[in-house]
């Protein structure tokens, strides 16, 4: 079942709850000011940079419902490889 969350901008979600600005910036997702936020949803991000679009998903929602970010950082992330296997 999809949430408001699904449907929305990462920039609209930091603007309408500002809170949750912190989340992206412990994930290290660097979706604050980037003209992409505009456009990326939620799952757009975490794949962009290689979390879980559940696990990030969970940890906006925490900073929503509880009025805060979670104190729980993010999980590793997964290894995103070069298209020409650079780096690997």
């Amino acid at each position: 079942m999809q949430d408001e969350l699904d449907s929305m901008t990462v920039e609209a979600i930091m603007t309408r709850w500002p809170r949750t600005v912190r989340v992206f910036i412990d994930w290290r997702l660097h979706c604050i000011g980037c003209p992409i936020g505009d456009f990326h949803r939620i799952a757009d991000s975490a794949r962009e940079h290689g979390y879980d679009t559940a696990d990030l998903k969970r940890a906006i929602r925490l900073a929503i419902d509880a009025g805060g970010a979670s104190s729980a950082g993010p999980p590793p992330r997964r290894r995103r490889s070069a298209a020409s296997g650079a780096g690997l």
